[in-house]
């Protein structure tokens, strides 16, 4: 891989990324009028349209039942708690915050592949990983400041979304892309449509059009991380998450009147520290085929997206290479 690609990797990676937070600047707009359900509903009807196009590059003769339907549907759950949770959670914390609770799912991944891939996680890996959640307690100042519904929703986000990639590290190979990107999304629709009658308010034509703003933001970041991924290792694009901290920084104080405490920036550095610990140590063992950070390409918290791991298989060997 030239050092040309690389970097247009990890450029495309830092697009995205920016792409996502401005996604979740509008989330946060539209939560301070509206039901995190009712954002989600019409989050993923405008998505169903875009995810469709994308869809029809897939011409595999079969039917869209899952080969592994218990964790198809334990996936589909779980997908489904993360986006209303990470919705909620943005809607009420400020940003910065969010963003550290979330960036412990890479933490939390490392851990449930351990009984649910065979992972084996050794001593150096898991101190990282008791670090970078010491660093979320940090975050969180427990006995300190007031916990909120909020803080519980961003927390509960960040475990289901981690399960939720390792599920598919477990099931991702043999599943259909159609299977693993529909019924989480057609869960959300159904079940957010049905919660809709008690919590819907009349919508803004400028808010439809936020809505609308955000499905093509999933879409627009989903393409970009997904060609960073093809043109640059793991290793590379993976860190470029945490670039995101920077436009919560940005956008908060612009946008929302946030500021950053020192406990948000300490703790923040030590998730970063610890998460990057983690990832350039799986990128130079390479001892097991389950390698979970590097190979977890999902966005989660965005529940009218395609997810990224699926449209990666069809280049797999060139990934592997890669990874």
């Amino acid at each position: 891989m030239s050092d040309n690609s690389n970097l247009k990797g990890v450029l495309l990676a830092l697009v995205a990324f920016g792409v996502f937070s401005t996604h979740d600047v509008v989330v946060k707009y539209l939560g301070g009028t509206y039901s995190p359900f009712q954002i989600v509903f019409f989050s993923v009807l405008f998505g169903f349209p875009l995810v469709t196009l994308m869809l029809l590059r897939d011409r595999a003769e079969a039917n869209l039942i899952p080969k592994h339907p218990l964790w198809a549907g334990a996936r589909t759950l779980a997908a489904v708690v993360t986006g209303s949770c990470a919705f909620y959670a943005f809607s009420v914390l400020p940003l910065a915050q969010v963003y550290a609770i979330l960036f412990a799912s890479p933490l939390l991944i490392t851990i449930m592949a351990i009984p649910l891939l065979g992972e084996r996680v050794g001593l150096r890996r898991g101190a990282a990983v008791v670090v970078g959640l010491a660093g979320v307690i940090v975050v969180l100042q427990p006995g300190q400041t007031e916990l909120t519904l909020g803080h519980a929703a961003g927390l509960l986000a960040a475990c289901t979304g981690a399960f939720a990639s390792v599920v598919v590290r477990k099931i991702g190979r043999d599943e259909r892309p159609v299977v693993l990107i529909l019924y989480p999304m057609i869960a959300n629709f159904l079940l957010m449509g049905a919660a809709l009658p008690f919590v819907y308010e009349p919508m803004q034509g400028q808010d439809v059009a936020g809505i609308a703003v955000m499905a093509a933001f999933a879409l627009i970041g989903s393409s970009c991380l997904i060609f960073a991924y093809r043109l640059a290792p793991a290793v590379m694009v993976a860190p470029m998450q945490y670039s995101q901290i920077l436009w919560a920084t940005l956008f908060g104080v612009l946008l929302f009147d946030e500021g950053l405490d020192g406990a948000t920036v300490i703790g923040v550095a030590i998730i970063i520290a610890s998460g990057l610990y983690i990832v350039l140590r799986e990128d130079r063992r390479r001892a097991s085929s389950t390698t979970p950070v590097l190979r977890t390409r999902m966005r989660p918290g965005m529940p009218g997206a395609p997810r990224i791991s699926p449209f990666l298989r069809r280049n797999k060997d060139d990934d592997d290479r890669k990874d």
